[in-house]
């Protein structure tokens, strides 16, 4: 196999170019280098298209060896290029998650906050509907993957802003906090590809606007009982998610 041919060579400088010794004994020029590196880009973006349909249709614990047979390639390969699941993970989905990062910022310059807090829940959602690897990663913690880690980060700051500002608007119920928040749409939305599969594609609207008109203040409603998350609490609350 070509991997195993690739680690039994050596390459040596002769002062007038580069050779490359292969196993066998057989010497090639470093004319066949620029080859090899289309050929490492080809199977690198093989496996990236590979992932993204099988972690969309299987979730984020699929297994590696079916994205690899997928994409047309060895295992070995498949590790060369992606040493861990969250490596191939980060390289699949950071695009998009970046893209969710670009619908936070939007929101946070919305004057209104409510409007802000809504127009970025249904952009979330959205995605959550459309692609279950994304919905994983957002409804869940995974470790090593740095482009999730990001977007945790400023997804809970953008939720914490809009609710500051909707407290001083009047329009987000006082005692409502940002890892309440998190905690309802991260169950929510780990329910999504079961409703829209079982129902229509755009069912999660009607749950998310019941979500979204609990947080609204009103004369009637009592406190909210029991202590809150905290940050460490919901943390670990992900975690189990995606056990």
């Amino acid at each position: 196999m070509a991997d195993s041919a690739d680690r039994r060579s050596r390459t040596t400088d002769t002062g007038s170019g580069t050779r490359t010794r292969s196993g066998s004994g057989r010497e090639e020029t470093g004319a066949g280098a620029p080859v090899r590196r289309r050929d490492a880009r080809r199977n690198r973006d093989l496996l990236l298209e590979a992932a993204h349909e099988v972690f969309t249709e299987l979730g984020l614990n699929a297994p590696l060896d079916v994205i690899a047979r997928r994409a047309g390639v060895g295992n070995a390969t498949l590790y060369r290029h992606f040493p861990h699941r969250a490596a191939l993970v980060d390289a699949v989905f950071r695009d998009q998650l970046t893209g969710t990062m670009d619908a936070g910022e939007r929101a946070r310059t919305t004057d209104d906050a409510w409007t802000g807090l809504t127009g970025y829940l249904q952009a979330v959602f959205t995605v959550l509907a459309t692609d279950r690897g994304t919905n994983d990663l957002m409804t869940t913690h995974l470790e090593g993957v740095e482009s999730l880690e990001a977007v945790h980060t400023h997804n809970h700051r953008t939720v914490e802003l809009l609710l500051d500002r909707g407290r001083d608007q009047g329009t987000i119920r006082p005692d409502v906090t940002t890892e309440d928040v998190l905690f309802a749409l991260a169950a929510l939305g780990r329910a999504v590809p079961a409703l829209t599969t079982a129902t229509t594609p755009d069912a999660w609207r009607r749950p998310l606007t019941l979500l979204c008109d609990s947080l609204r203040p009103t004369p009637a409603s009592p406190p909210l009982p029991s202590p809150a998350l905290t940050p460490v609490q919901l943390n670990d609350t992900l975690h189990h998610f995606s056990r």
